[in-house]
């Protein structure tokens, strides 16, 4: 989170409820079969209930993204819902580091709502931005957290946005955390595991773990060629690639009662190979490839 926060903007300029089903009825008549309310933080909403309910109706997986700060409110109705999949963002297991991240201080919260999820069945995956410096030095810490415990971690490389500083000197590859794991766990003290068709992470487990653990590689080690994700923001814009700094907007045409289908199509269809047309390194590492995409804690979803 950027230290001045983010602007606020009108709530008319966000997909009101009947929106965003309207939309997600769209992409479900025409072959999505899962749906994920990630964020920013999709509890923020105040309608998030019904969105859920509604949402549930339609012949979908329905998963959530979220911090976790507020999800204890929402256990019952996730249960009745029939949300089993959620992903927490955790970027680290200190508090006082976490604190810093986020610029909140809700650790200890976060972390029970975590062991509430899991005593409830849910089945939880943990997300962790991996940056040099910062909280590399957690990686053989969050898994061993998966040996005793039905969790899955998710290490994810510092990907660049709008805002966020990046320089791949503070990265850490695919290759540098499973050279700590082999040094912490042995070579033979861990497994590849199968992944599911069009998974971004590839997937591990400690020979005695009860959880899993993962790398999604974006930027040393892209996974576009399977990749079957494409993403609707808050405000009714619609991103084939989260690295893409065009949008097609859903929402203006379709309060104006227009046919939005070509717009998705073409969207689809226009979707680049590779991150968005950024193929090489250099072009991934380049400033002005990012300069026009959002901040991500700007795109909801």
């Amino acid at each position: 989170m950027p230290a001045n926060g983010i602007p606020l903007r009108p709530r008319d300029e966000f997909m009101q409820t009947d929106e965003v089903i309207a939309i997600a009825k769209m992409f479900v008549e025409y072959g999505v079969r899962k749906i994920r309310l990630t964020g920013g933080e999709p509890f923020v909403r105040k309608d998030v209930g019904d969105v859920i309910d509604r949402l549930s109706e339609l012949p979908v997986e329905l998963a959530i993204s979220t911090n976790a700060i507020l999800i204890d409110q929402h256990i019952e109705r996730l249960q009745k819902c029939g949300v089993s999949a959620i992903n927490v963002s955790l970027d680290s297991l200190i508090a006082e580091r976490m604190k810093a991240i986020t610029r909140r201080d809700h650790f200890d919260r976060i972390y029970s709502n975590i062991q509430l999820l899991l005593a409830k069945d849910f089945n939880v995956k943990i997300n962790c931005v991996v940056t040099k410096g910062i909280n590399d030095d957690e990686v053989v810490d969050f898994i061993n957290w998966t040996r005793n415990t039905p969790i899955h971690v998710r290490f994810i490389e510092f990907m660049p946005f709008d805002g966020n500083n990046w320089d791949w000197s503070m990265g850490v590859s695919q290759d540098e955390i499973l050279q700590n794991t082999v040094k912490h766990f042995g070579p033979f003290g861990f497994e590849r595991i199968s992944d599911r068709p069009n998974d971004t992470s590839r997937n591990f487990r400690l020979k005695d773990g009860k959880g899993t653990f993962a790398i999604i590689s974006t930027v040393t080690n892209p996974f576009c060629d399977t990749c079957n994700r494409i993403r609707l923001t808050a405000d009714g814009k619609l991103k084939n690639c989260l690295f893409s700094s065009s949008e097609t907007d859903l929402l203006t045409p379709l309060r104006n009662g227009e046919e939005i289908l070509p717009l998705i199509k073409a969207s689809i269809y226009g979707k680049k190979a590779v991150r968005a047309g950024m193929e090489t390194h250099e072009q991934f590492a380049s400033k002005d490839e990012h300069s026009a995409n959002r901040k991500m804690v700007a795109i909801g979803g």
